[in-house]
């Protein structure tokens, strides 16, 4: 027997919006869909009426998170940035947009917004850097956030100087511009034909 749908105490929006209120709390590890379904006064089986699956809720947590990154006449760089900076508008943000990424799970328009900025600026292979790109952005924003989590948790090495502050992502933003700066690359017509190795 299916549980019946009581569509005035939650509905689609509702569960994704105490989600993400639950992630910023309770992390990504933590984040179950038992804990969602309390949050919503619901039995978890509820939730099922809205989302196939917790890959399918998570999918729909991730486009969230990066619903927000600029397009249009962004360049390169401040598309990328605008998607680092959407995913640590949330904790584990970078996490769960990755893991969602890796099983081609939600929408691609984080990457669809880094090939257009590519093509507007007359990138060569377009495709493939903005899938570089995306690559490169995830894997720095979860390094960042693992450094911030675990800096938060007193696990990070003090500077070598007693009483002294410790950032621990200095540096890292040049990093992050150097980084998504060299998978731009040259525009069109301004670079070598590349020949395949014998």
């Amino acid at each position: 027997m299916t549980p019946a749908h009581n569509s005035t105490r939650h509905d689609r929006d509702g569960v994704a919006r105490a989600a993400l209120a639950l992630l910023d709390e309770v992390g990504l590890a933590d984040l179950s869909m038992r804990r969602i379904a309390a949050r919503l006064d619901v039995q978890p089986s509820a939730l099922y009426w809205h989302f196939a699956s917790k890959q399918a809720l998570l999918a729909e947590l991730a486009d969230r998170i990066t619903a927000g990154i600029p397009r249009g006449d962004a360049s390169v760089l401040d598309t990328a940035r605008g998607i680092r900076d959407a995913l640590f508008a949330y904790r584990d943000g970078a996490e769960l947009v990755l893991s969602t990424y890796a099983l081609r799970l939600g929408s691609s328009s984080a990457q669809t917004a880094v090939h257009d900025a590519l093509v507007a600026d007359g990138a060569d292979s377009p495709h493939e850097r903005a899938a570089a790109i995306m690559h490169f952005v995830l894997g720095h924003a979860t390094l960042v956030q693992q450094r911030m989590h675990a800096d938060s948790y007193g696990a990070v090495m003090a500077d070598d100087e007693v009483g002294a502050e410790h950032d621990v992502t200095a540096g890292l933003d040049r990093v992050f511009d150097l980084g998504v700066t060299a998978l731009t690359g040259v525009v069109s017509g301004a670079t070598a034909p590349r020949h395949d190795r014998a």
